[in-house]
């Protein structure tokens, strides 16, 4: 029968100390290593979650380059590992270089065996955290990873999903509308991931973070001297997508002065940089956002129609994350998986109170402002689960909800209430089942009339 304990990795020349370490902790299955080309054998082998690690190994024993150079090679082949360097008396200088670098920890020469055996214990607890995050992370239903690193499993964003899908072997424009935060930049990466362009490059750019004085630049490029501070020659964003996708968001901010000469490069594909002659043809892929209701502008002037057409050849409309059953909880308990392990290692989830108040709660600023209360609250969380109060939603589950008509309530509320039970449970169809106060049986019914994958 194998040995069943955590495996520790000790990497140090001094025959001395390797035995005195191999002793000193029983209940960990050790693994020595006397230099850095022994380490990575047996880290590759084994996969030890916890390295102790001596900065002055051979063949530079007096110095920490060697050390130095097997922390960096341990954690870019694994960096879950927590690597604990070893610091010589009054050393303090390279284990903060080494802590900035990636190490977990340090731990001072001479040895103090109680000491190291506290930071060792610490190390393996944080790991086995992160390890559960992780698994809370990946138990996320098979259907709620759609394009990329966008998380959804709710009916109304999965359309979007599968309709983004389809428009990404198109050679077409395509404008993403939503309210801010609603993940419209993810979602222009997932196309571009999608699309037969998915191996050139990704450009994006803030249409409103820019000054109109130096969007011009930003978009075509200039040449050298074309202007005060032009001291050499630059591409611009269109120019760098070639062979790519260009993300223009915000592009209602576009200026109408802009707005001509971006639609003569739609018109023509080639561009010319400012103060240059040269004309440069460009084929990329055109994906725009917009909060805005370009409509009203184009009716006010300040929008030019045939440039919409141009860049609306699709429109895909994101409704907002109040709008998507059961994203809300699927999401917050992603966001603390992604922050607890930084932020705040004792974290574990969320309190049943938390889940009730994201899930009342209307969003306004949609998954951005989601993101920024489940970090706060990992950070402010003084116990294992982040509770209501910690997100600053006390209160939220017992506001009113919104007044709905009569007849295809019933079905909407059985839908909502299953979709959200199965989100709280995490695809546990039995947990769902005893939150709804059904048999697994009937829930199962229930599903299948509805249509609702498990």
């Amino acid at each position: 029968m194998g040995d069943s304990r955590p495996k520790l990795l000790i990497v140090e020349d001094d025959p001395g100390l390797q035995r005195q370490l191999r002793w000193s902790y029983d209940g960990y299955h050790i693994l020595i290593a006397g230099d850095r080309e022994e380490a990575m054998d047996i880290l590759r082998a084994e996969a030890p979650p916890v390295v102790t690690l001596d900065l002055g190994l051979p063949p530079d024993p007096d110095g920490i380059t060697e050390g130095m150079a097997a922390l960096a090679q341990i954690l870019a082949e694994a960096p879950a590992t927590k690597v604990i360097v070893a610091s010589g008396q009054g050393d303090r200088a390279s284990a903060r270089r080494a802590i900035a670098q990636g190490a977990w920890d340090f731990y001072q020469k001479p040895l103090d065996i109680d000491s190291l055996g506290h930071i060792v214990a610490r190390a393996f607890h944080v790991h086995t955290l992160e390890q559960e995050n992780r698994r809370l992370a990946e138990a996320v239903p098979a259907d709620a990873r759609v394009l990329g690193h966008m998380i959804t499993a709710s009916p109304e964003m999965l359309k979007v999903a599968r309709m983004i899908e389809r428009v990404a072997s198109a050679s077409v424009s395509v404008m993403l509308l939503g309210a801010s935060g609603t993940g419209k930049e993810l979602l222009a990466r997932g196309l571009h991931e999608k699309s037969d362009r998915a191996a050139g490059p990704f450009v994006a750019i803030n249409c409103a973070a820019i000054p109109e004085t130096l969007l011009e630049s930003e978009l075509f490029g200039h040449e050298k001297g074309a202007f005060t501070g032009a001291v050499k020659t630059t591409s611009g964003k269109i120019e760098q997508a070639q062979g790519g996708t260009l993300f223009l968001d915000e592009v209602g901010d576009i200026p109408l002065a802009l707005q001509v000469k971006l639609l003569r490069f739609l018109q023509e594909r080639t561009i010319e940089r400012i103060g240059g002659r040269q004309q440069i043809a460009v084929d990329c892929r055109i994906v725009c956002a917009t909060h805005q209701n370009l409509e009203e502008m184009i009716a006010q002037s300040r929008f030019r129609e045939d440039l919409y057409y141009r860049l609306a050849e699709i429109i895909v409309r994101i409704p907002a994350l109040a709008e998507r059953t059961g994203d809300a909880v699927l999401l917050a308990r992603h966001f603390v998986a992604r922050f607890a392990p930084e932020l705040n290692a004792q974290v574990r989830g969320l309190a049943s109170d938390a889940i009730a108040a994201i899930d009342a709660w209307h969003w306004p600023g949609n998954v951005r402002e989601l993101e920024n209360r489940v970090k706060r609250a990992v950070i402010l969380a003084e116990g294992k689960m982040v509770t209501a109060g910690d997100l600053d939603l006390d209160g939220a589950a017992g506001e009113d909800g919104p007044v709905v008509n009569l007849r295809a309530v019933r079905e909407a509320a059985d839908q909502a209430a299953i979709r959200r039970a199965i989100a709280r449970s995490e695809g546990n169809i039995s947990g769902a089942a005893r939150m709804l106060g059904v048999s697994r049986p009937t829930l199962y019914d229930l599903m299948k009339s509805y249509n609702l994958q498990s």
